[in-house]
């Protein structure tokens, strides 16, 4: 954790979790510390250039994340983070097209199920689940277990043009979406 040096922070939503990043720069000295979730992962001391980049993982799979330090005149700085060669941003908006999250709770406990809609891996809580699928009349099942009750994601055509509707059932109940 860095405290009150940290100059930026981002949260980056990958499949096995949310990953919380923070930056420290120091300007004078020009240092530099990268901490995800806390734990620092990259340490730099006495850096003669103020300005560059910064390569370092996140998550399970090492997703490679950047984080570029510009001069935007006298001593101040810009910084942003691009995450699998993309901004941050656009990271983001492409996630979202290709995944599906939902935060249930479940006999108390709380959890964060991701379907990547690429590969139909289901992920829980930041582990890849075992699934089985199977086609049914109006699309596909994939079944898998939480919190010792059954749960599945339905893929039905949503009517539209190439639209395909996944859905989360919990113990045979629908349950909402959400934005991440």
């Amino acid at each position: 954790m860095l405290g009150g040096d940290a100059v930026a922070v981002w949260e980056v939503a990958l499949s096995d979790g949310v990953y919380r990043v923070e930056f420290a720069h120091g300007t004078t000295t020009g240092k530099r510390v990268v901490c995800v979730n806390g734990t620092e992962v990259l340490r730099k001391d006495w850096m003669f250039k103020l300005v560059g980049k910064e390569t370092f993982a996140v998550g399970g799979a090492g997703t490679k994340a950047t984080i570029s330090i510009e001069a935007v005149g006298g001593f101040a700085y810009e910084y942003s983070l691009s995450v699998d060669g993309k901004s941050l941003q656009r990271f983001t908006d492409n996630r979202a097209k290709t995944t599906k999250t939902w935060t249930v709770q479940v006999d108390g406990t709380d959890y964060r199920i991701v379907l990547e809609k690429d590969t139909m891996d289901v992920w829980c809580n930041g582990q890849r689940m075992d699934t089985r699928g199977e086609f049914v009349d109006d699309g596909t099942e994939t079944h898998f277990p939480v919190g010792g009750h059954a749960c599945c994601i339905k893929a039905t055509g949503g009517g539209g043009k190439k639209a395909i509707v996944h859905c989360l059932l919990l113990d045979g109940e629908k349950l909402p979406g959400t934005a991440q």
